[in-house]
């Protein structure tokens, strides 16, 4: 994997043997990623929280659509309680947390389940959220994580099979970057859906032929879960 463009597909080992508890939320980093969401997106409709997390606490806050933001917009809350594993010569922040939008009229509720046909959103944001801590790496922008090897749908009735990990499009470049009081900077990155066959350009011909592919079909982390492939 080239890591210094975020390129090929994240394949690593556990380094944990069943589940470890999470040790709980740096309360400064909380704080912080609730005034950011306030401040850039608008206050939490609801939040999915999580009990008994492994590794990390990964919650989750539902923005309602707004006359600015006329959708939903999911941001976690959780992944940076640990600091990811970041190369040597990579001049990024080892704290990160994870966003996508979804249309208005998608069927979220305060308890809707991560197993519905429609919670697959939700599902990936966590498994992303947990997947540095869980294997001793890190997630940076273009990184790509399929959904299985070979990459299978998330759900029935949905086409994609994997998600890469963006900046974000449809925000001032102040919403990229969360700010603790302690001066840490927390990186507010996008997850954007793929095709499989997107999945395979990013593998077989690298992030700027992916890029390619994004800007031709003009895709953002604003969901489209009707939208064609555009490989």
């Amino acid at each position: 994997m080239d890591e210094s463009r975020g390129s090929g597909v994240l394949r690593h080992q556990s380094l944990h043997d069943g589940f470890v508890a999470a040790q709980g939320s740096q309360q400064g980093f909380a704080d912080a990623i609730d005034r950011h969401v306030e401040e850039h997106f608008g206050p939490a409709e609801f939040v999915y929280h999580e009990f008994a997390s492994h590794l990390v606490g990964v919650h989750v806050y539902a923005v309602a659509p707004t006359e600015d933001r006329p959708y939903w917009t999911l941001i976690t809350s959780g992944m940076s309680e640990l600091p990811m594993t970041v190369p040597e010569g990579h001049d990024i922040s080892p704290y990160a947390e994870l966003m996508l939008s979804l249309p208005a009229d998608w069927p979220l509720a305060e308890t809707a389940g991560l197993d519905d046909e429609t919670g697959w959103p939700l599902r990936i944001l966590k498994q992303v959220a947990r997947l540095p801590h869980e294997y001793g790496t890190w997630i940076g922008e273009w990184h790509s994580v399929p959904n299985g090897d070979p990459a299978q749908p998330y759900a029935a009735g949905t086409p994609f099979a994997g998600v890469v990990v963006t900046p974000m499009l449809r925000v001032s470049p102040e919403a990229r970057t969360i700010e603790a009081r302690d001066g840490s900077q927390i990186a507010l990155l996008a997850l954007i859906p793929l095709h499989a066959d997107e999945m395979a350009i990013k593998i077989e011909r690298g992030t700027d032929a992916l890029i390619e592919v994004l800007d031709r079909g003009r895709v953002t982390e604003l969901l489209d879960p009707h939208r064609p492939s555009y490989a």
